[in-house]
């Protein structure tokens, strides 16, 4: 069985304003070098199988399907 991390964030062209409230909030805080925040998903997920060029295509299937919008989003991974 094969483990795979799957990051999703917003594109650098898109508006985040949870990214924003979360910059706003650390500053508030004194966390006053914060620049910038970007806001994303984390998925955690394990596969089936032992060949990792099988997860890959699985995983890519997952998000390009269902996990991630392209339009607005981008994603990575890695399979352990």
């Amino acid at each position: 069985m094969l483990e795979a991390r799957i990051y999703i964030s917003l594109k650098e062209s898109i508006l985040d304003p949870q990214g924003m409230t979360i910059l706003e909030a650390l500053h508030t805080l004194n966390f006053k070098e914060v620049k910038k925040v970007r806001m994303g998903k984390y998925i955690q997920l394990w596969i089936n199988t032992n060949n990792k060029e099988e997860a890959k295509e699985k995983v890519e299937a997952m998000c390009k399907q269902l996990l991630a919008n392209e339009v607005i989003e981008t994603y990575n991974y890695e399979i352990l």
